[in-house]
């Protein structure tokens, strides 16, 4: 069963959990930005159709992080950069230049979970992203409005975490004002909650009638 909605097809991963909750996996996400102070664009790249967890679905570069990259703030960023290397031929020299900009801890309602941190960050002058061809074989720069307009048209596939992440950043006209907004945030985790209504599952945020 999937967490997406009643009209949205499943996604492998997203699968309805009634057993005991999984301990999620930590994991790291970059949104990479270009537009400087003129617009606002973010890369999202697409999942081989292949894979078993999320095939075929449009995402922000990101992944779990290995075991040899510690603990803590400091792993996450390695996990990041690291990546959006493997996923997008990015590469960022300071982990500590990751401006972060949310957590999102996925449903405890859901089979595969993870803690996921995730950083912006611009592009760097004179690169360009390129997908592998295997686990990524896709990318586009959208704004984040067109990426959601993408979505409603069913022209792209997208997970509710880069839906509600896209209607955060769709209030921003621009990458600085973006990042000005982000280094003053203070980020907090964001654990939704599954609740199973007959054959539908509706996804729950802090704050929401019911949560």
């Amino acid at each position: 069963m999937s967490t997406r909605g009643e009209s949205e097809p499943a996604v492998s991963g997203e699968e309805y959990n009634p057993g005991p909750a999984t301990a999620p996996r930590q994991a790291a996400t970059v949104i990479l930005l270009r537009g400087g102070g003129e617009a606002l664009e973010v890369l999202l790249v697409r999942r081989t159709p292949k894979a078993r967890f999320m095939g075929g679905v449009w995402v922000f570069p990101g992944g779990a992080v290995d075991a040899h990259e510690g603990d803590g703030d400091q792993a996450h960023r390695a996990a990041a950069i690291r990546e959006l290397r493997e996923e997008a031929a990015i590469e960022l020299d300071d982990p500590d230049a990751l401006v972060k900009f949310s957590r999102w801890i996925t449903p405890a309602q859901v089979q595969i979970r993870f803690d996921t941190h995730f950083f912006l960050a611009p592009i760097p002058p004179g690169q360009q992203p390129a997908v592998d061809g295997e686990e990524v074989v896709e990318l586009g720069w959208f704004t984040p409005q067109a990426a959601l307009d993408a979505h409603a048209a069913q022209r792209i596939v997208l997970v509710f975490p880069t839906i509600k992440h896209l209607e955060q950043l769709s209030a921003f006209a621009t990458v600085d004002e973006l990042l000005a907004h982000a280094r003053e945030r203070d980020v907090q985790p964001v654990e939704p909650k599954v609740l199973l209504e007959g054959e539908v599952a509706r996804v729950l945020l802090p704050g929401d009638p019911g949560y």
